[in-house]
């Protein structure tokens, strides 16, 4: 019998790149040639690393991650590269470990490998998305004993501090930048001028937008329009909105869906739904069409107005035109319709959803639950109940209790048996409703509070 071909460093190499399997390609990585000579060890390349850690970190498979690390650490033939830690940094940052991605960067160094501003930059963003604040801050204090920021790291901190709140100090690091060589470029001045907006500080985001361009010869891009164009329009100031608009128009920065998105549904909010009409032609001249989140916004002023006729034409006209409705489509309309006591109409739509291609997620079953138990239509909503449990959706305690609450006053103690039943098998009743609900029970009938106990009994096994 033929001995099978060795495997070459390269050959691992393409057969990790075709597995799929993260552990599959452990093996494959750990025993590359099972009966090789242990006088000749197997000679791994630097792609191969790269390969097998970077499938590991997406499978968030860690221990094993660290383990080919510890080996690598061993290599002398070949030097990882700083590109090749940042992804680790990363996959533990997208993970919410903080404490391991710090340590992966301070043991750079070990691999014989130089860290520059690159990988504390790719911390700083692992520790942002950790929420670690304060970490971050005094890592940033410290970072002269290594590496010097870039404008890269004062724009990843100021947007940490317009995520805590912390404007004022947002503020002072834009002013430091200069001091220490560092100029500002268009993504500072774009996460300034959002969180600027966010907090409803307007004049002095377009100050700031003014100030880039005669200060720092910086120009705005469509980020930055965007950004004040939604600031204005939540305070209902559509001239000045529909001013930057042109403004874009006339220095020939694309407008994308996200802009007019902003402005139709700006035009809703004020009653003014008449010019939307002009507003999606202008889209479909500039090349980019109402999306599904233009008609969503469209469908959402619609249903403020009570125009469900309307809404529902859209839904169809998306079908048409190739935006085909989400889930937000149809909870938006199946809220209205339930705020206006159309609870019918509002069931029918819901059972409707797979049909037109799209199924109810957990706040589809929540809000048509909730509108029917507000409505007294206890079975209907009894069984949306039965039915969110099956599929592993929990309804909101507050409902829950309302609803047992309704049973209660209603005196529907058959219904309240029932559905106490179903709640307690997945544990999503609080102590009080039951008391009150054991003691409606109880007042009612002694066979029904049998009942409820050999239901509570047969669950709880």
């Amino acid at each position: 019998m033929a001995t099978a071909k060795p495997v070459s460093p390269y050959r691992l190499s393409s057969l990790l790149r075709g597995e799929k399997d993260p552990r599959l390609a452990l093996g494959l990585f750990l025993n590359p040639n099972q009966h090789a000579s242990p006088e000749k060890p197997f000679r791994y390349s630097l792609l191969s690393y790269d390969l097998i850690v970077t499938k590991l970190a997406r499978a968030k498979i860690f221990p094993e991650m660290e383990l080919i690390l510890q080996k690598l650490r061993d290599e002398t033939d070949f030097t990882p590269k700083e590109s090749f830690f940042c992804h680790v940094i990363t996959s533990y940052g997208r993970a919410r470990q903080p404490d391991e991605a710090m340590r992966t960067f301070e043991s750079i160094p070990s691999f014989r490998c130089q860290r520059t501003v690159r990988s504390f930059n790719t911390l700083l963003n692992a520790l942002l998305k950790c929420a670690e604040y304060e970490r971050m801050m005094d890592f940033f204090h410290n970072m002269d004993k290594c590496v010097y920021p870039d404008a890269c790291t004062y724009n990843i901190l100021i947007n940490a501090c317009g995520k805590v709140g912390r404007l004022d100090y947002a503020r002072n690091l834009f002013v430091e930048m200069p001091k220490r060589g560092v100029f500002p470029n268009v993504v500072t001045f774009g996460t300034l001028v959002y969180w600027l907006c966010e907090n409803g500080m307007l004049e002095e985001a377009f100050r700031l937008k003014n100030e880039m361009v005669t200060d720092y010869r910086v120009h705005p891009n469509g980020h930055i329009y965007a950004s004040l164009i939604k600031g204005v329009s939540l305070v209902g100031d559509l001239n000045k909105a529909f001013r930057l608009k042109d403004e874009m128009v006339r220095d020939r920065i694309q407008l994308d869906a996200s802009i007019y998105n902003t402005l139709v549904n700006a035009l809703f909010q004020a009653g003014r739904k008449d010019e939307v009409s002009g507003l999606l032609e202008e889209m479909r001249e500039n090349g980019c069409g109402p999306d599904t989140v233009t008609y969503n916004a469209m469908i959402n002023g619609l249903c403020r107005e009570k125009d469900f006729g309307a809404a529902y034409k859209l839904l169809d006209e998306m079908a048409e035109k190739g935006s085909r409705p989400d889930v937000i489509s149809f909870n938006v309309i199946i809220r209205e319709l339930c705020k206006e006591g159309k609870l019918n109409e509002a069931n029918d739509l819901f059972e409707d959803m797979p049909r037109r291609g799209c199924h109810p997620d957990v706040v589809s079953y929540r809000v048509l639950f909730d509108g029917l138990s507000e409505g007294l239509q206890f079975e209907e909503a009894a069984l949306i109940l039965d039915e969110m449990l099956f599929k592993g959706y929990p309804p909101r305690g507050s409902s829950v209790n309302s609803f047992v609450d309704s049973l209660c006053k209603e005196q529907r103690h058959e219904l309240l048996v029932r559905v106490l039943s179903s709640l307690g098998k997945g544990n999503l009743i609080d102590t009080d409703a039951w008391v009150r609900a054991i003691s409606a029970v109880c007042d009612s009938s002694k066979a029904l509070f049998l009942d409820l106990l050999d239901h509570l009994i047969k669950g709880a096994q």
